[in-house]
This record gives C-alpha cells, structure tokens and sequence, in this order.
C-alpha cells in the first residue's frame, strides 16, 4: 500500500552549516502538492540547508491543491506555502480583510489546462459544453475554470462537475466515468501516462492558449507574518532560487533526493515531470534573460482582472495589493550563470 505523505518533511539529509538550535526561527511551511518531480526542488533546498543557512527550522508537509494553500495559510496553520497564484488573488477579491500576498512568483507560465483523451471527441474548448469534469474543489484549475470558460467564449455553467480526492481525478477520466478533467499538466499529464494511457491519446487545451495567461506557482504568506519575519522571507526565496537552479544543472540529482524521502517514485516519469516544470514554468525565456522577480506588474494586473471579471467581482484590487518585490534578495542572488 502506498505510504501515505501527510508526514511533514522534516530535517536536512545533508550537513547543514552550524547555526545555534535557538537562533533558528521556526517556519512552518506547506507544498502545493503531493510528492512529485516539480516538488523536488523545493524539498531540495530544504535537504541541501538552503534554509537552515538562513537560520531557518522549516517544516514542510504536502499540499493538496493551490486552492487550499491560502486557506490554511489564513487559517494560521501554515506560515508559508507555495501554490498557483489565482486562487489567492479570488480570495483576496472576495475578502477585503484578508492580507494574503506574494513575495515571489516562481512560475512565469501557467501550467493550469483542461485534459482528456482523444476518445471523448473533445477538440476544443467548446467541445466542453454539456460535458462532466473531475478535479477536487480545491484545485486551482477548477476554481479558475470560468476564467477559461469566458476566455474561450462559452458559458463555464454549461459544464457537470464531480467532485473528487486528488487520487482519483485521472483514474476517473482514464475509466471512462467523465469526460475531462482540470488541473497543472505536470501532474495530470503524467498521472495519466503512469496508469497507461499512451501520450498521443491525452489532449491538452492550456489556459494560456485561450488567452488566460496567469502567472502561476508563487510563495504565499500574510503581511503580519512577512513584517514580523522580513529575514525569514527573504532567506526562504533565497533557498528557493538556490535549489531552482541546481534542479536545472542537475535534475537526476533532485529525482534522487526526492526518493528518498519517497521510496515509490517512478524516477523516470518524475525526472521527466520536472524538467517540464522547469523548461516550461519556471525558466521561461523572461527569466532566462531576466532572472527571477522581474515581474511585469501590467500583466499581472490583467491576471487579477481576469479573475476578478470571470467570478463578476466589481471591487478592483491593484497589483500592489498581491506581490510586494520589497522581500527579495539582492539581483545577483536571483540570477545564475
């Protein structure tokens, strides 16, 4: 039976610098996701002392969807967590008091799509109309479905929902028992592929083909938190660029840490699942040229308008209300040869 991965990830497998027990500032920090390949890099710089070099006792736990990270986070269960960024934003939208926000966005495209297989003679996005999709509530594919849907220019009511646990969104497109499902292609693609569905028979519409082009994976925390801690943020996106780019260098090496905290991985379909992430998501040709936390404060404006547009919401919310660059490390840290 395959181990559960509620347990939270603690420690360094690696040796860390010393730094005194109780200098350490504690941070409880929880992933977007279950144990997979673009999880890798972030339990790398947790492995390799990333953190604990900033004098950080992180506690990382699994994640079960971008739309539950900024509820926990809000909830006080969790300080940090890394997540898609538009579920934050809804929430922010739809709760004025909340003081959600990110001070880095790792991943410069989106990874949220629509999936299904070829069988279904679904084509296009209008093809989804009157059809049953899986994802679990909390999936931020689902959530932000009606900007899709109003992207795409037809009516996201006019689609079935099933609810499900994360385990069983693609056993139940790949069963036959609904039509399509949502989610980031770099888990549902592969998830798909490991219970034998042959590559040529997933079909894929991205968000960002229809227009929906969101920025996506982001670190998320509170302001209180963040203006208690501004050294603790700082040092946590640090880490997070360090163990980014030695994913890059050297990806085999982050599939291997990560089986170790995760006997069962498939190395090959992992080590596949994180090289998309990285050449597709996070070093895009923006960054690339860039580096990290160039953000294009236009388009995210149009990210949160989106949103805010496809769920009818008339308050605006400025892009200065979600991403504060004033908690990154300096330029040549975000940046490698």
């Amino acid at each position: 039976m395959r181990r559960r991965h509620a347990l939270a990830l603690i420690g360094s497998a690696l040796a860390a610098p010393a730094v005194h027990a109780q200098s350490l500032t504690n941070v409880r920090f929880t992933l977007d996701w279950a144990l997979q390949g673009p999880q890798g890099a972030f339990v790398l710089a947790l492995d390799k002392g990333y953190f604990r070099e900033a004098g950080l006792n992180v506690t990382m736990d699994r994640g079960f969807g971008s739309g539950d990270v900024p509820v926990k986070i809000s909830a006080g269960a969790y300080d940090v967590g890394v997540a898609d960024l538009s579920p934050t934003i809804r929430m922010k939208l739809e709760r004025p008091e909340s003081d959600l926000f990110t001070p880095f966005i790792l991943h410069d495209a989106t990874a949220l799509a629509v999936m299904t297989l070829r069988r279904e003679n679904i084509r296009t996005p209008a093809d989804l109309v009157g059809k049953t999709l899986a994802a679990p509530e909390s999936d931020a594919g689902r959530q932000l479905f009606p900007a899709f849907a109003k992207a795409a220019g037809f009516d996201p009511a006019s689609v079935r929902w099933q609810s499900v646990t994360p385990q069983l969104r693609e056993p139940m497109l790949a069963q036959g028992r609904v039509n399509a499902i949502t989610g980031f292609i770099t888990s549902g693609i592969f998830s798909l592929r490991g219970l034998g569905v042959a590559e040529q028979d997933i079909v894929t519409m991205l968000f960002s083909d229809v227009g929906a082009n969101f920025f996506a994976t982001s670190l998320i925390t509170t302001r209180r938190w963040a203006a208690a801690n501004p050294q603790a943020v700082t040092g946590l996106i640090r880490g997070l660029v360090r163990a980014q780019y030695d994913s890059l260098r050297d990806p085999d090496a982050t599939i291997a840490n990560l089986r170790r905290r995760e006997p069962l991985t498939d190395v090959a379909l992992e080590t596949e699942r994180l090289r998309m992430a990285l050449d597709r998501l996070t070093f895009t040709p923006h960054v690339r040229q860039n580096g990290f936390g160039q953000v294009d404060m236009a388009r995210l404006q149009r990210n949160i308008d989106a949103v805010r547009e496809a769920f009818g919401i008339s308050r605006p919310l400025p892009a200065s209300d979600i991403y504060d660059p004033s908690y990154l490390p300096p330029a040549a840290d975000l940046r490698q040869s």
